[in-house]
């Protein structure tokens, strides 16, 4: 029954890494930054990292999902229950992972949850415990991740637009008398004024200076850094991506040791490990459809407003991972990406339309399938 038991755990952490493992990263391979490949390496790696540090703050989320407070007590460590939990949530993860559906693991235990606690002899489950520990916080990521990004995109997109900064323009540093940046002018504007291709435009006794590439390279004497603004974007974009799948890898890891600590089928410290590898073996081996819609059919998105995308969700569920919220990475993420559509105007709305109505019916379909479970076998 043991190894009944820690195979369903680790069949839904599977199902979980090949629904969300791609999702920190999607906006790489979406903005063309980076191959499929490439970025289904990172994003597995880095989630990986983030599911073994889970290890030091898997203790208050692991319980909230180990049904402890939601359910009656004697239903937490009964294998049945555990077992039936697992196994619905992980045929619902898997359907949308076929279909190419992401959705929220996090919803799938949580119906997993309710359909046991419904079915189960003498169960029932707890409303306020519901309410107000883990539904206001499901409900309410998406909708934060959505106008924050809004938001932070229009900033960013200000701020780029006031201090001139295109691909191919660098930050200078340095002392200097005369500070040049050249720029090629048009044809037309050069016979009427009769001046050479090249524009210099000086800055007496500056320190600092956004400029044009060929400008940093050619006439800022005395350069101390110069640092090209699309490589500089291209790093901040992978950092971001990386951040996001750690953070992802840090909130979902312990939500799934959950049923091991009720099932009490091995220790915190290994069921982690376990899970982790399960993690990325499910991304690496069954990814791609989900990360063909998270990447191409939600919206599409240029490398600024891909990097906003994720700076928001790495920070949003890193947050969430340190006070214990059990927030859906899906949702924040995928929120993210509506709030990019929304700012740029690109939003996919068939696309959009679709993924919350996997949204509306993750939750029931995993209480359903737990449910049936329960009473087959029982």
């Amino acid at each position: 029954m043991v190894l009944l038991l820690l195979f369903s755990v680790l069949a839904l952490a599977f199902a979980n890494g090949a629904n969300d493992n791609f999702k920190g990263v999607a906006t790489l391979l979406g903005s063309g930054r980076a191959s499929y490949r490439r970025a289904l390496i990172w994003g597995t790696l880095t989630t990986f990292l983030g599911s073994l540090t889970a290890i030091f703050l898997a203790e208050k989320l692991a319980r909230s999902f180990s049904g402890r407070g939601i359910v009656p007590d004697f239903l937490v460590g009964d294998p049945l229950f555990v077992f039936a939990v697992a196994i619905g949530a992980c045929s619902t993860v898997l359907l949308a992972t076929r279909i190419g559906f992401p959705i929220s693991t996090t919803h799938a235990l949580l119906g997993g949850l309710i359909g046991g606690g419904l079915a189960a002899q003498g169960g029932s489950i707890s409303v306020n415990a519901l309410l107000g520990t883990i539904l206001l916080p499901l409900l309410l990521s998406p909708l934060v991740a959505l106008l924050l990004t809004f938001v932070v995109y229009r900033f960013f997109r200000f701020c780029r637009q006031k201090l001139g900064v295109k691909r191919e323009s660098c930050i200078c540093l340095g002392q200097t008398e005369a500070a040049m940046a050249v720029e090629t002018l048009p044809a037309q504007e050069r016979s009427m004024s009769n001046t050479s291709a090249a524009s210099i435009i000086t800055a007496p006794k500056s320190t600092g200076l956004v400029a044009h590439l060929e400008g940093c390279k050619a006439g800022y004497q005395g350069q101390v850094v110069g640092v090209d603004a699309q490589r500089a974007l291209d790093a901040l974009h992978f950092a971001s991506a990386g951040t996001m799948s750690f953070a992802r890898g840090l909130n979902d890891a312990p939500k799934i040791l959950g049923l091991i600590v009720a099932g009490q089928i091995i220790g915190q410290e290994i069921g982690i490990v376990f899970i982790a590898l399960a993690m990325a073996t499910g991304g690496l081996l069954a990814a791609k459809r989900v990360a063909r819609t998270m990447s191409h059919e939600i919206t599409e998105m240029n490398e600024g407003q891909a990097f906003t995308g994720n700076f928001v969700t790495a920070g949003l569920v890193l947050a969430a991972s340190l006070f214990a919220l059990p927030v859906s990475t899906t949702h924040v993420s995928v929120g993210s990406l509506f709030g990019i559509g929304a700012a740029s105007g690109s939003a996919k709305k068939k696309a959009i339309g679709q993924i919350l109505l996997a949204w509306v019916v993750t939750l029931p379909m995993a209480a359903a399938l737990t449910a049936s479970v329960i009473l087959i076998a029982g």
